[in-house]
């Protein structure tokens, strides 16, 4: 009578072990690889519109949060390199148990159509910002002294005139290298914000 008790309990505990297990789910990785990136630049990813990741350099890249097996996942470009465009390949689908998801591929290439402005801020305190527009649109606010970019490209052959639309508290800003026409290759480099 006591084996039948104990051999009862061991199948009762393995049962309930069983069922325990059930009910747990498997989280795979989201991976994938960039190509076409030029040095110096870094293109920022998203997946299911989070979890952002930063890649500087061509190869493989892999999402820190892992998806339950199951779930979907959306692989997105949130921010492209500096006059270049990056697009997603296999870059959505739903996750299954049978591994990491591997095969998304991100390829970069130099935007012909359009290019970037970039410069440099000096003369913020802490705390403070300027607001620069580009032929009075486009507001770009920068927080800190240093190199800045617009985030927004802008299309090749247009004039771009950079003036302040809203100074920091106490200080006027000062824009030299203010205008110019956006070049097919390379970067809009030399715009200068002083504020005093």
């Amino acid at each position: 009578m006591k084996l039948l008790k104990i051999a009862g309990c061991l199948f009762c505990s393995v049962a309930l072990l069983l069922l325990a297990g059930c009910g747990s789910t498997v989280e795979e990785s989201i991976k994938g690889t960039v190509t076409g990136l030029s040095g110096g630049t870094t293109v920022v990813l998203q997946n299911n519109g989070g979890d952002a990741l930063t890649v500087s350099e061509n190869g493989s890249f892999t999402f820190a949060t892992k998806v339950s097996s199951g779930s979907s996942y959306n692989v997105t470009v949130e921010t492209n390199p500096i006059g270049e465009i990056c697009t997603v390949s296999n870059g959505s689908g739903t996750v299954s148990s049978a591994g990491a998801v591997t095969t998304v591929a991100v390829a970069c290439n130099a935007n012909p159509n359009s290019n970037y402005i970039q410069g440099t801020v000096s003369g913020l305190a802490t705390g403070t910002s300027v607001t620069l527009e580009n032929d009075g649109a486009s507001a770009y606010t920068v927080s800190a002294n240093g190199a800045f970019t617009f985030p927004s490209s802008f299309t090749v052959g247009s004039s771009y005139y950079i003036t302040v639309s809203s100074n920091p508290a106490g200080k006027t800003c000062a824009v030299t290298n203010a205008t110019g026409t956006v070049p097919a290759y390379g970067t809009v480099t030399d715009v200068v914000v002083t504020c005093s």
